[in-house]
């Protein structure tokens, strides 16, 4: 038990799938777990473990935000033994050929400012995922159909972002789409020697202002936490 997880020890899995929303958590638990228990409500934030193949895996939320997540991915790696930690979560696309609902698959996070920063001092730390993971999710989503972009992704510190101009510079340097957590998970893997992945669907657009209805996401947000779930077990830590 920590301050923000009120799991005993052992009730973590190796493999931790992280949406931002803990109803997401339980959403995802359901659906493709068998027998999910419940091993935190600490705060609503719910996490659930349970077995996908024959696998341990525990889906947990990471709530809103950098310094949420990395509150949550501390513990998780620090205190419970996460080796391998998978963001799955929405995100609004900023290149014209990314579609609502398409998959996209992190291998940078760019940002302004992480809760890491302050370690980093003057040092411009570059975060990525897990190349293993990387693949073996481009090789999930082929499986399924879906041809993923695969790129670079922007982190943002603020949700009511008012840079166009930030926006503008991003976009003409190829970044696919913003989020909020994505970077910072990447500085802890990093740190804590573990693996990571942001795998995320596109729920809305910056440049169109479109934006998918509720009523039409949950098929593409399964798709996100099968080809989680499939490139966590067919890439399997060194």
């Amino acid at each position: 038990m920590t301050i923000h997880i009120g799991a005993a020890p052992g009730q973590i899995a190796e493999t931790v799938l992280m949406p931002g929303d803990p109803y997401r958590a339980r959403w995802a638990a359901q659906t493709f777990l068998e027998d999910p228990v419940l091993v935190n409500d600490v705060r609503g934030m719910l996490g659930y473990t349970g077995l996908w193949q024959g696998q341990r895996v525990t889906i947990h939320g990471s709530g809103m935000g950098m310094p949420s997540l990395s509150i949550y991915a501390n513990e998780l790696l620090r205190d419970y033994g996460a080796k391998t930690l998978i963001r799955i979560g929405s995100c609004g696309a900023m290149q014209p050929h990314v579609g609502l609902r398409d998959i996209i698959l992190a291998q940078t996070a760019s940002s302004l400012s992480t809760p890491s920063r302050g370690i980093f001092r003057e040092l411009n730390f570059a975060p990525c995922a897990d190349f293993g993971l990387l693949s073996a999710a481009a090789q999930a989503a082929s499986a399924l159909g879906i041809r993923p972009h695969v790129g670079g992704i922007y982190s943002a510190d603020i949700f009511y972002d008012e840079r166009p101009d930030l926006n503008e510079i991003m976009v003409r340097h190829g970044i696919l789409a913003v989020e909020m957590e994505a970077a910072e998970l990447y500085n802890l893997a990093h740190r804590h020697g573990a693996r990571a992945l942001a795998v995320l669907t596109v729920s809305d657009h910056l440049q169109t202002g479109a934006a998918l209805p509720a009523s039409e996401r949950e098929q593409s947000f399964a798709d996100m936490v099968q080809i989680a779930l499939q490139a966590a077990f067919s890439s399997p830590a060194p």
